[in-house]
């Protein structure tokens, strides 16, 4: 499986960005997709994650409301509609693919099973 991630990049605070992330190697429609995303000098953090279906979403509490998570199976792409952005939002952001075919939408890392290479996004205040 390869994950492309897409769309990083320089906004200020208050702005907005959308990533993308293509897939390729499975059968795109049959995996839960998730965004996590690793700040300078912190742990990798969850982000958000969308069932196969698309007909549930998990976001973490720091980003609700602001960030949405979509995908279209057809073009085997998830996205992240990041608004109202912050300079704590700051990170690398890494797409993943979930290990388990038909099944809910992780939170764990340990519920992927392949990562994209990561974008860069940058919140200036």
């Amino acid at each position: 499986v390869q994950l492309q991630a897409s769309g990083g990049g320089l906004v200020q605070a208050g702005g907005y960005l959308r990533l993308s992330c293509a897939a390729s190697g499975r059968t795109f429609s049959n995996y839960a997709m998730g965004w996590f995303r690793q700040a300078p000098g912190k742990e990798r953090e969850f982000v958000a994650s969308i069932r196969w279906s698309g007909s549930s979403t998990n976001y973490a509490d720091s980003v609700k409301g602001r960030f949405t998570i979509s995908r279209d199976n057809a073009k085997n792409t998830v996205y992240l509609q990041m608004n109202s952005l912050k300079p704590e939002d700051t990170a690398v952001y890494y797409c993943a693919a979930g290990l388990t075919r038909l099944g809910t939408t992780p939170r764990e890392e340990g519920g992927y099973g392949y990562w994209g290479q990561g974008t860069l996004v940058t919140v200036s205040s």
